[in-house]
């Protein structure tokens, strides 16, 4: 029985090692590169607008914004985990009937490492600085009108802050692997609007 698991357990150890050197093979570092640096763009051009706009905003505009940001991330996230797991196939056929949006998703899926880093990483990153500095305004907000610490304001304003987050995406998660494939269609019907692709 040991034995039995043991070849097993080496057999999917030899299998993981080709795939490992697969995708080792066919790394885009083109694609990282530029990801990298837009997301730096993004994200610093991002967190300046947020410093020198949200700290001005009232209480009630501070918690719609962080609300908004926490709500689009959870959306895109959802968005990039079902790109990860749609059945590209259902797409094709689609496509070869001239179904609106059909060959966009049929491009996302070709492109779901991107598309899902895209969606997750970058929108992520940028929905997580926005939603924290409309928190800290929040903080700020709180403590002035109730007289708390700022320290105590701001542990509970980011602890919020991050189970809405967490617990939104991982609500979200579940409900894309269930969907992956009606999810992907309507985000690149949606998309399809702005954007042409060649099938």
């Amino acid at each position: 029985m040991f034995k039995k698991k043991n070849n097993e357990l080496e057999n999917l150890i030899a299998v993981t090692k080709k795939k490992e050197k697969i995708k080792k093979e066919t790394v885009n570092w083109s694609w990282i590169g530029k990801i990298v640096l837009i997301s730096f763009t993004i994200s610093f051009c991002m967190s300046l607008i947020a410093q020198m706009t949200i700290p001005n905003l009232s209480l009630l505009f501070g918690i719609l914004v962080t609300l908004l940001f926490i709500f689009i991330g959870i959306m895109f996230d959802i968005v990039g985990v079902s790109v990860t797991g749609a059945d590209e196939a259902v797409f094709h056929s689609m496509n070869s009937r001239k179904v609106k949006g059909a060959n966009v998703a049929v491009k996302f899926k070709k492109n779901a490492e991107k598309v899902s880093s895209f969606c997750c990483d970058v929108i992520g990153d940028i929905c997580g600085i926005v939603s924290g500095a409309a928190g800290t305004t929040i903080s700020l907000s709180i403590a002035n009108s109730t007289g708390i610490s700022i320290l105590l304001s701001t542990l509970i304003v980011s602890a919020i802050i991050a189970s809405l987050t967490i617990g939104g995406k991982a609500i979200g998660k579940s409900f894309a692997i269930n969907k992956s494939d009606i999810i992907l269609y309507e985000f690149a019907k949606l998309i399809s609007n702005f954007y042409k692709s060649k099938n």
